[in-house]
């Protein structure tokens, strides 16, 4: 009975024997099985870093487009920007990235009395400045048209200006007019990069058309457009001289075309191949300019227009005759107007912003010249552009001849009325055109 027992004891050890290579062999398995995966992770992480940064292991198919179409637009913005048109005849030339540019000599070559900025020293506030509006897109065009209408200021001969202008004096003029074409572009990048690329009607809405010389004037009204309309009117043949032509007929008569009047293809073609020009002044110069011409002479409609809502909402127990006729609308009643933000009545031509009215950021001008320095400055651009010789642009003053031409000890005369506050509300409300166009500060209380 024992030797039984025993016996079965024996047997039951030879079994597990038997069965041992069976478990030995599942563990072999499961260990190599281990080691092949572990292989193809490490390839796949080789092939991951091969690939560079921005393509992460388990990264969803959406995340590498991503990734890959910011690439390309990182590639594209160190091109040459072409202008090239696409098959819907969207033309494209996105600004791109600049430097802040360095003009050792711009304090040599800045206008005397212009209150314009050293470039090279141009301080940018750090304070955060909201744009106040932007402009929806009407119908699609492209976007920052180049300049290839012609040579740039500094590419041309001193040989092809008048006698009025020596070589010296072009060729200073030349490097102040590139310099704050330069600028332009700095800003624009810097401040308005996020813009649409896309030009519409509504852009353009401002540009007067001479085809004859090929010139595109964008109006910047009190600063000097009456007179600049004047010019492009004889250089277009409607008139012998710029004297004879009144006030009424250079605005109203309708005798300069527009380029919004075009369709697609010829504002396009003339955003590429003509001079485009504007002309800026001192912002809040700008501002008391048009004040004094709108409200303090004779003008039913603005009066009618403006007046009555601005005395209603902001005069406090106004008289039944200032409703009525909307005369006498004081200084501090219209920066009250300009600085709120639920206005009674919407913005003018004559205190919009000149980047507004004009969007240097969206159309290369090639000319941007100063109220300040106007005399010399439009001859030098009618020099340029092979207009004839006794052609220079009109100063007569038209419109309330009486009345001293606004200056900036009237400027700060009128702002003397109203509070700090409000002054640096005003300078905020302009602050991009001073920025872009290169004013310093009119008030040293200023920040």
């Amino acid at each position: 009975m024992l030797w039984m027992k025993w016996k079965m004891v024996v047997d039951s050890l030879r079994g597990r024997r038997r069965r041992l290579p069976c478990s030995l062999w599942f563990l072999l398995l499961f260990a190599a099985g281990g080691l092949v995966l572990f292989i193809h992770q490490q390839d796949l992480s080789e092939m991951v870093q091969q690939q560079g940064p921005g393509v992460k292991l388990g990264s969803t198919p959406r995340q590498s487009r991503e990734t890959l179409s910011t690439q390309d637009r990182e590639k594209s913005k160190s091109d040459n920007y072409p202008d090239h048109q696409t098959a819907e005849g969207i033309l494209s030339s996105p600004i791109p990235p600049m430097q802040f540019p360095h003009f050792e000599k711009s304090r040599e070559t800045a206008i005397p009395g212009s209150r314009e900025q050293d470039i090279g020293s141009l301080h940018v506030s750090k304070r955060h400045r909201k744009l106040l509006k932007t402009s929806p897109p009407i119908s699609h065009t492209n976007s920052n048209v180049s300049s290839s209408s012609s040579s740039s200021l500094s590419s041309i001969s001193s040989s092809s200006a008048s006698g009025s202008f020596s070589p010296e004096s072009w060729k200073k003029l030349s490097d102040i007019l590139e310099a704050r074409r330069q600028l332009m572009k700095e800003m624009c990048a810097k401040y308005k990069s996020s813009i649409s690329r896309t030009i519409t009607r509504h852009h353009v809405k401002h540009l007067f058309v001479e085809d004859k010389y090929k010139l595109l004037y964008c109006q910047v009204p009190k600063a000097g457009c009456s007179n600049w309309k004047r010019t492009l009117m004889v250089l277009a043949g409607q008139a012998a001289n710029t004297q004879s032509i009144k006030h009424d007929t250079v605005h109203y008569g309708h005798h300069l075309k527009k380029l919004d009047s075009f369709d697609r293809q010829g504002i396009m073609h003339r955003l590429e191949t003509y001079t485009k020009v504007m002309f800026v002044r001192e912002p809040l110069e700008r501002m008391v300019s048009a004040y004094r011409d709108k409200f303090e002479n004779p003008n039913n409609y603005y009066h009618s227009l403006f007046g009555k809502p601005i005395i209603s909402k902001y005069r406090v127990n106004p008289s039944w005759t200032a409703l009525k006729t909307g005369s006498g609308v004081t200084f501090k009643e219209f920066v009250q107007y300009l600085l709120d933000v639920h206005r009674p009545v919407g913005m003018d031509i004559h205190w919009e912003q000149a980047n507004q009215l004009c969007n240097p950021c969206l159309i290369d001008y090639d000319f941007i010249g100063k109220f300040e320095n106007m005399e010399e400055e439009s001859n030098f651009l009618l020099r340029w552009t092979g207009a004839p010789p006794n052609l220079t642009l009109p100063s007569f003053k038209d419109r309330n001849p009486t009345d001293k031409r606004t200056s900036m000890q009237i400027t700060q005369k009128y702002f003397s009325q109203v509070s700090l506050l409000e002054r640096q509300r005003v300078y905020d409300f302009y602050y991009m055109d001073y920025l872009m166009f290169n004013y310093s500060k009119p008030f040293k209380d200023l920040y």
